[in-house]
């Protein structure tokens, strides 16, 4: 099995547990034990320092797999938004990938969409859908 793999199944292991009932219950039995022996250890700096290390490091960790799980997600949910615009004939193809753009180029992206929606709020009809190119072509004839 690759090092890779092993990593993958643990960090998922990992993730599926953290969000899981059982996970929630055992946090707040560590901080109940936490809080009862308080008394016992007169309530020490050794005490309180063994539940700030504990949560900061579990906190550190934390952070890192949820990015993980987040980042997976994400690009999960980008290659099903592409196969869908790859799929369909009226969208446009250049929006596969346009994840991978600079700020720059999303926000030309952006004003191109907005003039988009400011043509289609003038439509009459209200399934009509065009390409930036068609619809400015179309408001060109419509309007002008």
């Amino acid at each position: 099995m690759k090092k890779g793999n092993v990593f993958e199944k643990i960090a998922r292991g990992a993730t599926v547990f953290a969000g899981s009932t059982l996970a929630f219950i055992m946090a707040i039995s560590v901080i109940l034990a936490w809080v009862i022996s308080g008394p016992i250890f007169n309530y020490s700096d050794t005490w309180q320092l063994v539940i700030n290390t504990s949560t900061t490091i579990v906190t550190f960790l934390m952070v890192f797999l949820i990015q993980r799980a987040q980042n997976k997600d994400s690009k999960a949910v980008h290659l099903k938004l592409n196969e869908l615009v790859a799929s369909l004939k009226g969208p446009s193809n250049r929006l596969i990938d346009v994840e991978d753009l600079n700020e720059e180029e999303l926000e030309t992206l952006s004003r191109y969409y907005r003039t988009l929606a400011k043509m289609a709020k003038k439509e009459k009809d209200l399934s009509q859908s065009h390409s930036i190119e068609e619809a400015e072509e179309l408001h060109k004839k419509k309007y002008l």
